[in-house]
């Protein structure tokens, strides 16, 4: 495998960037990264891995992306926090031709596998009214009504993998990723999740001596929250698996509110601050937590890494960022 060409879209982005230095770090040899961002804002580039700039929402550049591939990876789509996809939802549902031109163009050119990243989002909504929300199975997409935009485009892009195996025998793998986060992502701009917006304004706040935090809502929603370590592990498990051939949760099944997050990021700070509840800015859902039932079961595995543990690696990272003047935490890595 680690002479096959492996193709990562988005792979200038969070997810895909991390898996394209994994991939390194095993050995892979040939290896294509494609985002729509100029080179000088990917979060992180390698000189000895084919870089290329294309627009996939056309076809003709994800034939250009797929020539020659065995696996794709397919992380690319317009997305970002609540913030970003409760007020961009034709942006967010354009992405559905990215995965729908991948996938034709995969097809052509012979792609034996093709991954899909979906989310949470595609959960029902009425399931997930209650900040005490049990964990999501995956049987609880149905029936539709998941979030608005975004996660209709999840939903939708789900289905056309299912029925371009069931029809033209192309193998796809479909996870629904809880909130993933880490170091090298955004943490500033309107498109960062709640981790890192949690950490950018404490940071700030202790900076500035101001003593005070906003929090979008009430601070009682409820969510699970996903170090990107425990996302790469589970992400090759289930594309390299010959059983996992239907959508499946890789998400942390340690359920905290808005409060707890903060609470957390305080403590690793050393700062205690005033709150500021927003109640109308965007909020999302009341409750969503992951059930890993269906993952132990199939790999023997879930997400591990302790929310703790995560965020205190996740805010150094910041806090050094932030120190440098950078707002988004690009890092190009030459060797």
């Amino acid at each position: 495998m680690t002479d096959n060409l492996i193709v990562v879209c988005g792979g200038g982005g969070f997810i895909g960037g991390h898996l394209i230095a994994d991939l390194r770090r095993q050995g892979y040899t040939r290896l294509r990264s494609v985002d729509i961002k100029p080179l000088d804002r990917w979060y992180q580039r390698f000189d000895d891995v084919e870089n290329l700039v294309l627009d996939l929402k056309g076809l003709a550049a994800c034939r250009q992306a797929t020539e020659g591939a065995h696996w794709v990876y397919n992380f690319a789509c317009d997305m970002g926090g609540m913030g970003f996809i409760e007020n961009n939802r034709a942006l967010c549902m354009l992405s559905v031709l990215v995965n729908t031109h991948l996938l034709l163009a995969g097809r052509e050119a012979g792609v034996q596998r093709h991954f899909y990243s979906s989310s949470a989002c595609v959960y029902a909504h009425d399931k997930q009214t209650d900040p005490s929300v049990t964990g999501l199975k995956e049987e609880d997409a149905y029936p539709a009504m998941p979030e608005d935009g975004y996660g209709w485009e999840k939903l939708f892009s789900e289905r056309m993998c299912r029925h371009f195996t069931e029809d033209f025998g192309l193998a796809t793998r479909i996870v629904r990723y809880h909130n993933v986060y880490g170091p090298h992502g955004t943490f500033d701009g309107g498109r960062e999740k709640a981790p890192a917006a949690i950490c950018r304004k404490v940071i700030q706040a202790k900076t500035a001596g101001s003593n005070e935090i906003e929090i979008w809502g009430n601070g009682e929603q409820t969510r699970s929250f996903m170090y990107i370590d425990d996302c790469l592990h589970g992400t090759q498990e289930i594309m390299r698996s010959e059983k996992i051939t239907f959508p499946i949760n890789v998400g942390s099944a340690e359920k905290v509110s808005i409060n707890q997050l903060v609470d957390i990021v305080e403590k690793i700070a050393g700062v205690k601050l005033d709150r500021r509840y927003n109640l109308n800015a965007p909020k999302g859902v009341n409750g969503r937590n992951s059930d890993n039932s269906l993952i132990q079961r199939m790999l023997g595995w879930e997400p591990s890494t302790s929310l703790a543990d995560g965020l205190e690696r996740t805010y150094a990272w910041i806090f050094d960022q932030m120190r440098r003047g950078s707002s988004v935490g690009s890092v190009v890595n030459l060797s």
